[in-house]
């Protein structure tokens, strides 16, 4: 077993298991896919760590998530082998491998134009064939692909994401951080007729996705 291999193992043995992810289709999809190949060589080291990983050279903070941060997230959208999942802010591409594992496609945006380069020869050196990456901004989506059976995001967001919640299918399902108020917290939102509900999952913090900061207030 190589020392890539190791690390992942302990990974999901470590960090994830251990907070409560028992879905064997999540654990799988996360030991096979070899995280170090989604971050810069100088950051290998680092790649299975219990940290959010900046993947974007200094040149604005672009993350992959803690590992189970995403799991917990994964695990409470109940992805399905059918499923449409339009990943938000995908940065290098690991998040959209792992989930282009569980479901049918899997859609993801990033709007740094080299990061979105980066996320789709990674994808495609995964093996990832039905995930695509489209540059776009986090708040917009991607609704010409959609509406989504799930939607995740690759971050967090201090607004309410009304343009993603549109692009949802009924009964479709969004998980990700929401940085509204303190603490911030990941959140599972669920379309229904006429309205959206959402149910708290846990405590979590992760890096605000551009385009969903807070606007500042206007004082005097």
């Amino acid at each position: 077993m190589s020392d890539y291999s190791t690390a992942r193992l302990k990974m999901v043995d470590g960090q994830v298991r251990p907070s409560d992810v028992t879905d064997i289709r999540i654990l799988d999809a996360m030991l096979a896919v070899p995280r170090e190949e989604f971050v810069p060589a100088s950051l290998r080291a680092m790649a299975y760590l219990d940290l959010d990983l900046d993947v974007a050279g200094g040149k604005t903070k672009r993350c992959l998530l803690k590992p189970y941060v995403l799991a917990k997230m994964l695990q409470a959208a109940e992805i399905s082998e059918t499923d449409t999942v339009l990943v938000v802010g995908c940065a290098s591409g690991y998040s959209a491998a792992v989930i282009a594992k569980l479901a049918a496609r899997v859609v993801a945006t990033e709007p740094d134009a080299d990061l979105a380069a980066a996320a789709k020869a990674n994808l495609a050196k995964a093996g990832a064939a039905n995930a695509t990456v489209t540059k776009t901004d986090p708040a917009a989506g991607d609704a010409a692909h959609g509406p989504y059976d799930v939607i995740v995001l690759e971050g967090s967001t201090e607004v309410v994401p009304e343009g993603l919640y549109s692009q949802l299918k009924m009964g479709g399902r969004l998980a990700g951080v929401f940085a509204i108020a303190s603490p911030s917290k990941a959140w599972l939102v669920t379309r229904s007729p006429g309205d959206f509900g959402n149910r708290v999952l846990f405590d979590a913090s992760a890096p605000v996705l551009p385009g969903l900061e807070r606007v500042p207030a206007f004082s005097f």
